[in-house]
C-alpha cells in the first residue's frame, strides 16, 4: 500500500482510505452488508481488479470484513467493521460539503445508495413538522424503508410493512424531482415515477430535502 510517509493522523487516514474508490466502497456499505456483485452494481465504473484490490486493502486495514450469511442465504458479504462505521459522519459530511460547490455538482449518474445517503444528509427537520409517514422507496432493484416522525428521519434497506405511500422510480428521476426542479406531476405523467397510497404524503416527502446553498466565492482581484 502506498503511503504519504507522514505521521499526521490526517495523512494516516488518507493512507487507509484515500486510494481511488476506497471511500466509495465505504459509501456502498454504510446502509448494510453487500455481496461483491452488489458492490459491482453500485460502482459500475470501477474495474473488477481495482474493486477487489480496494476490498483487500480495506480488509487488511480493519475497515471492512467478510462474513458468510447464515442459511438459507449462505452468501458471502462485505460489511464495515465497528471502526469502519465510524467513517459514516465523515462520508456524509464530504457529500454535504461537495453539494455546496460554487460550480455545482457534475451531471453523472447517481446510484441508489448515494441517493438515500443524500436524503439523510439534506433532511430538513423544519419542513417535516407535523408529518408522520412511512414510505417504501423503490429504486430499480433496491428497496428502502423511510420513516418520518417527530421531525426525524429513519432509513433502512428493505421494504416497508404497510407503508403510507410507495414511490417507484429510478435515482436520476428522483434526483430531478427533488433537486433539479422537475415537477412531481410531470414525472408521474411520463411514467418515470409511480405512486401507490397517500399522494399528499409524497408531495410532502419531495419538499423535505432542499439542496444546501452554494458556498460564496469572494474574489480578491
Amino acid at each position: 500500500m502506498r503511503t504519504y510517509g507522514d505521521g499526521c493522523a490526517i495523512a494516516v487516514a488518507l493512507d487507509l482510505v484515500g486510494e481511488r474508490w476506497a471511500l466509495l466502497v465505504v459509501r456502498e456499505l454504510l446502509l448494510g452488508p453487500k455481496r461483491y456483485t452488489d458492490l459491482r452494481r453500485g460502482l459500475p465504473n470501477a474495474s473488477p481488479n481495482v474493486l477487489s484490490e480496494r476490498l483487500r486493502e480495506l480488509e487488511r486495514a480493519g475497515v471492512v470484513r467478510r462474513r458468510k450469511l447464515p442459511p438459507p442465504a449462505g452468501a458471502r458479504v462485505y460489511e464495515l467493521t465497528d471502526w469502519g462505521r465510524e467513517l459514516e459522519d465523515i462520508v456524509i459530511s464530504l457529500g454535504h460539503w461537495a453539494a455546496r460547490s460554487p460550480s455545482g455538482l457534475t451531471g453523472g449518474p447517481v446510484g441508489a445508495d448515494s441517493t438515500i445517503l443524500a436524503l439523510r444528509s439534506r433532511f430538513d427537520a423544519g419542513a417535516a413538522h407535523g408529518l408522520r409517514a412511512v414510505y417504501e422507496l423503490r429504486l430499480g432493484e433496491d428497496r428502502f424503508r423511510i420513516e418520518v416522525a417527530d421531525e426525524e428521519i429513519q432509513v433502512a434497506r428493505g421494504g416497508a410493512d404497510h407503508p403510507d405511500a410507495t414511490i417507484d422510480t429510478d435515482p436520476d428521476t428522483l434526483a430531478a424531482v427533488l433537486w433539479a426542479g422537475r415537477p412531481l406531476a410531470d414525472a408521474q405523467r411520463s411514467g418515470d415515477l409511480t405512486i401507490q397510497g397517500d399522494g399528499a404524503a409524497v408531495e410532502r416527502f419531495v419538499r423535505l430535502f432542499p439542496l444546501p446553498e452554494p458556498a460564496a466565492v469572494i474574489s480578491t482581484g
